[in-house]
């Protein structure tokens, strides 16, 4: 597996690519990825993705720019979990963005990369203002050397597969349609950082996770598994409950906190690097009039995520 920045590549060998966000990388990105791999295997070639950073939306215009589900370390981690041979990662800023859509097929695709194979999505747009689409690619590929493929829409239950499905999923606390869309339950990963201590002064010991961006795609009370508490065996599933929010009670305007409180768990995790599975919602966030009805809230909640997990070794 390599990955590479694109300043710094210039492809040896020819390779078969695929060119997208991969935001979640779910079911239809990983059903994209599959027809990469077998595309890449049939003609001999490398897999490699190209993927961008920051999102394009998010360069141009962050503050109405959609939650993200993965930083680019998860995604990275998802992409390479599919077995792909290499990843471009292209630093999206006002240089990238300005390339018009002839310059992206000859200089980058043909000259940098060497690609003799491509898979876009039927809705790929590329280029300065988005002005390339496939039609485009299609009427240049033969003199760049290359042959493309559209990826259709892939569905599940009717419901076409995209990041922007599942960020609505996650945003109205359907943490089952989300896991259907994304063929895993949906994660944060994060490393234990400092906090205010609150949850341990009130018997409530939590985890401060650190988010890696202010606008997480979810927020209210979850129950949640965790990996990665226990450093002699990482893959352990520790479960837990946890809040992801402003916390209006004792924050005025905070911005988002990952708190996770693991069950019957008292090591000293700091620096650890968690990874959080959401598995189901409880309840908004809620102000409340003062820490003792927190108080009292919290280990209602307690109670209900250790009778999820019950009610789940049941069945």
């Amino acid at each position: 597996m390599h990955t590479w920045r694109r300043s710094s590549i210039r492809a040896k060998t020819p390779i078969a690519l695929t060119i997208g966000n991969f935001d979640g990388v779910h079911l239809g990105h990983q059903a994209m990825l599959i027809r990469l791999k077998d595309a890449a295997k049939r003609l001999g070639l490398p897999a490699c993705v190209m993927t961008f950073e920051p999102h394009p939306r998010e360069f141009f215009a962050p503050d109405q720019a959609p939650a993200r589900l993965t930083s680019l370390r998860e995604k990275l981690k998802y992409l390479i979990q599919s077995e792909v041979d290499c990843i471009h990662i292209c630093r999206f800023n006002y240089d990238f963005a300005r390339i018009n859509p002839e310059q992206f097929i000859t200089r980058i695709l043909n000259q940098e990369l060497s690609v003799r194979w491509l898979l876009v999505g039927d809705d790929f747009r590329f280029g300065a203002r988005r002005a390339g689409d496939f039609a485009m690619l299609q009427a240049h590929s033969a003199a760049n050397g290359f042959s493309v493929e559209v990826m259709p829409s892939v569905a599940i239950d009717n419901q076409r597969i995209s990041s922007t499905a599942t960020r609505q999923a996650l945003a109205t606390g359907d943490l089952n349609m989300a896991g259907k869309l994304l063929g895993r339950p949906y994660s944060i990963s994060g490393r234990v950082i400092d906090g205010d201590k609150l949850g341990k002064k009130i018997g409530f010991p939590t985890a401060n996770i650190q988010l890696k961006y202010n606008h997480p795609p979810l927020s209210g009370i979850f129950v949640v598994a965790v990996r990665g508490a226990i450093q002699s065996s990482p893959a352990t599933i520790l479960p837990g409950v946890a809040s992801l929010g402003v916390r209006p009670t004792v924050h005025k305007n905070g911005k988002p906190v990952l708190e996770v409180h693991l069950f019957d768990f008292n090591q000293d995790i700091y620096g650890q690097h968690l990874q959080v599975d959401f598995l189901h919602k409880l309840r908004d966030e809620e102000k409340y009039a003062d820490i003792d009805k927190l108080i009292v809230q919290i280990k209602k909640d307690v109670v209900q995520a250790k009778d999820f997990f019950l009610t789940i070794q049941n069945h």
